[in-house]
């Protein structure tokens, strides 16, 4: 180890964010720096969002966690996607799969062959082009192994889970890594006078503790990266008004589905996640367009089952601090930002977050050139996100009330705007190094709220129709057989990774 290495690093806050945090450190770097990581059970976690995308999959395999076994710990169920209900008008409903639509054909996108060809004739919904949309619409899942070919190997999935029971499961592996965990509150910290760097926190019981690294998994608060640094914070509530979440679980009707549902009210939106154990649910809405009493009523009203706890309220504001990494302390989780959880990025951000920090891990010099670039990574992450959030708003036809008025006519970010006049010229989607949502989560969103492009691009026009008639309609029929020799999914689970607090049919 170097004069200048880290040699103790301080998380202050547990909660998904915080024990994700211990847990990689505590796995990939080295054995001699000090984890410790400090939370006050006094101070409940959020715990809005208990629905994931794919690529926590790399995470949880990054750390040789057994899956069945976190499965199993967690209560979990998996995801193939998410259906969305009411979105583009009153009545209609669609698919956003995780996975890709098809295949493409000749160096032309699979989505520019679909749209061809509708014009055609009538074709299904492109969700039938997808192995994950098939297999959720049938109840089904299967996963793929290392060796899986198509159609099956285009199947990609998420989980579930009750981030509480993930914390905890990640509390475990942490300490047997040698995490130390403190109880206490933190009320202060000392900062060096020089240098503006954190030096320590302090804790209610009067305990002081020094650290080199500051990770802030605080919460919304952002204790370390605003109370004490005074960082700043992007305000996105201009183009996502919504403010408020309300959440109460309820027991189970029926086996849990293998999606995640999200239907648009008049105001917001009702998130529905199913568990093992119990069904999540939600409302996410604008303050400013409906009560808080009236949101609890409308989300109780709309339950499946009988409400298992009191409904927990929160508020937020949409947006991001203005620097993830300032001096000597990262921020993780609701102390960096916040993006509703319409499409489950909250824990993806945290996972993010975490994989930059480690491939730019600094030393005791704290080079500004390693926290600059830590800062605009982390800035894209986020503005990808966003834009795409805001885009299921502005791709609305619903003219049913003021919200949703408001959020089909007003202006969106500049590179929002580009993309959507690629879109609507000839269904083009440029999305080339990003980690989150590709071509076929664009397309799924655009096409399922009613917003189809003026023209193809003209490389389609090279590929014979009969071809393509063809084409589509051998991938078609091999994802429908495909998912029909899948097990129902309650069945893969009862198998593989059933809790024993779940459900018992």
């Amino acid at each position: 180890m170097s004069d200048h290495a880290i040699r103790k690093i301080v998380i202050v806050g547990g909660g998904t964010a915080g024990w994700m945090a211990a847990s990689a450190f505590s796995a990939l770097l080295e054995r001699s720096i000090e984890i410790i990581l400090v939370e006050s059970d006094e101070i409940g976690t959020v715990g809005v969002g208990e629905a994931t995308i794919p690529p926590l999959i790399a995470f949880n395999s990054m750390l040789g966690i057994n899956e069945d076994e976190f499965l199993s710990a967690t209560r979990d169920t998996f995801k193939l996607g998410i259906e969305f209900v009411d979105w583009g008008a009153v009545g209609e409903r669609y698919f956003h799969p995780f996975g890709p639509h098809g295949q493409d054909f000749r160096g032309v996108a699979f989505h520019q062959l679909y749209l061809r060809e509708t014009a055609r004739q009538p074709l299904p919904d492109i969700r039938h082009w997808s192995m994950s949309a098939t297999a959720a619409e049938l109840g089904r899942f299967a996963r793929p192994g290392p060796t899986a070919r198509p159609p099956l190997s285009q199947l990609a999935y998420a989980f579930h889970f009750d981030a509480g029971l993930y914390a905890r499961f990640l509390r475990s592996y942490a300490e047997k890594n040698g995490v130390i965990r403190i109880e206490g509150k933190l009320v202060d910290a000392s900062l060096n006078p020089e240098s503006g760097h954190v030096r320590s926190v302090k804790l209610a019981n009067g305990n002081d503790i020094a650290g080199d690294l500051f990770i802030d998994c605080s919460g919304f608060r952002g204790l370390l990266i605003e109370e004490q640094l005074g960082t700043g914070y992007e305000d996105w509530s201009h183009w996502l008004p919504c403010d408020r979440a309300v959440a109460v679980p309820c027991g189970l009707a029926s086996p849990p589905e293998p999606f995640t549902r999200s239907t648009a009210r008049s105001a917001g939106w009702q998130w529905r996640i199913p568990l093992q154990h119990r069904m999540g649910n939600g409302l996410v809405y604008s303050s400013a367009h409906l009560e808080r009493r009236a949101a609890e009523d409308l989300l109780v009203a709309n339950l499946e089952g009988k409400g298992l706890a009191d409904p927990k309220h929160l508020s937020f504001t949409a947006g991001r601090r203005r620097k993830a990494w300032n001096a000597n302390v990262v921020s993780l989780g609701l102390s960096s930002g916040f993006v509703e959880p319409l499409e489950s990025t909250s824990i993806h951000f945290i996972q993010s977050g975490i994989a930059k920090l480690l491939a730019l891990f600094p030393d005791r010099r704290f080079d500004p050139v390693e926290r600059n670039e830590y800062n605009r990574q982390m800035a894209d992450v986020f503005e990808d996100a966003r834009d795409f959030i805001i885009l299921h708003y502005k791709a609305t036809r619903r003219d049913d009330s003021d919200f949703w008025n408001d959020c089909r006519t007003m202006d969106v970010p500049d590179g929002l705007a580009a993309k959507f006049g690629l879109w609507q010229s000839k269904g083009r989607l440029f999305r080339e190094g990003r980690e989150l949502f590709g071509t076929a989560s664009w397309v799924a969103v655009l096409l399922g709220q009613g917003i189809r492009p003026a023209e193809t691009d003209p490389a389609v026009n090279a590929i014979d129709p009969d071809i393509a008639r063809d084409m589509l309609d051998k991938m078609r029929s091999s994802y429908r057989q495909m998912a029909e020799h899948m097990p129902p999914h309650w069945d893969f689970i009862s198998r593989a990774c059933l809790a024993p607090e779940a459900i018992s049919g």
